[in-house]
């Protein structure tokens, strides 16, 4: 069957052209308007319906575009103060740090500067620690100062405020030092406010326990010798020079005997943090050198 299409029926204008051609005219019409100075009259009219929302909408997005590149300006900004900012954290950190590390070494050289003045009739030389055996405790460590500073097998070394022990071996640049807490050290000693003579023994298990060294052979028949009494190396010691403190009586402790005591010192060394010693440059030695660490008392 044949579609029959009407010859009347009438063409339709795309909707494209027909938006275009109004806004042509328009256009047209605006700057006819503008030209010819219109005042009034439908065109105009139609200008201020038209364009002026577009104006304000146009104003809008120039404001909003404005600010918002003020407040990226700012940000840049802001980042660029904080970048600099963080840098001068930084640098006033790590002078923090060193002026930290600086006082620290300075109160370890004041503190051996006052124990040497503490002992002005012996030579000293000063030493850093360069090594210790394993554990906590200080108990055998190695400094750098050997032979070619004139350390030798047998001088007495001190920090602190007292006592650290005796040099047991020695290279041309480094020292082994073997200290009154090793359990094979033994070194007569005196208490100070009685004149009572002791042996102090090395004791890594009460220093790994209770923080102090043990004491024997403590004649104190009158019972004078108090907790708290200062115990210094004695001048019968063979090995030590006289009158280094060693520590403080911690406890004292009839034995079964009824003629001597025993008890506990606490060090006057901080016998977990030793970093720098001074070497007393004077062997006390009485009879064969070859004897030096080999007796008794060690």
């Amino acid at each position: 069957m044949k579609r029959i299409y009407s010859r009347n029926k009438k063409k339709r204008i795309p909707t494209k052209y027909t938006l275009l051609a109004m806004t042509l005219l328009c256009i047209v019409s605006i700057f006819a308007s503008l030209i010819l100075n219109i005042s009034g009259g439908p065109l105009n009219g139609v200008a201020g319906y038209v364009f002026v929302p577009m104006q304000k909408g146009i104003n809008s997005i120039g404001l909003w575009a404005n600010e918002k590149t003020e407040i990226f300006r700012n940000l840049k900004d802001v980042i660029a103060e904080n970048e600099q900012l963080k840098a001068q954290v930084d640098d006033l950190t790590n002078q923090l740090m060193v002026n930290k590390l600086e006082q620290y070494e300075l109160d370890n050289y004041r503190e051996l500067l006052e124990l040497d003045e503490k002992y002005p009739s012996y030579d000293k030389v000063a030493a850093n620690v360069i090594a210790k055996d394993s554990g906590n405790w200080f108990s055998v460590f190695t400094i750098d100062k050997g032979a070619n500073d004139g350390i030798a097998p047998g001088m007495n070394v001190i920090a602190g405020s007292g006592l650290v022990g005796i040099v047991t071996d020695v290279g041309p640049n480094f020292s082994k030092i073997r200290t009154v807490i090793n359990d094979s050290n033994k070194v007569s000693g005196m208490v100070t406010t009685t004149n009572d003579n002791l042996t102090v023994c090395g004791n890594l298990q009460t220093m790994n326990q209770e923080s102090v060294i043990t004491f024997q052979e403590l004649r104190d028949t009158d019972n004078e010798v108090k907790i708290g009494d200062p115990v210094v190396t004695s001048y019968i010691s063979d090995r030590y020079q006289q009158g280094i403190l060693i520590g403080y009586i911690n406890t004292i402790e009839e034995n079964s005997n009824n003629l001597t005591k025993s008890g506990t010192i606490t060090p006057v060394v901080d016998f977990e943090h030793i970093e720098e010693v001074l070497v007393i440059k004077e062997i006390k030695v009485v009879g064969d050198d070859s004897q030096i660490i080999q007796d008794t008392e060690e």
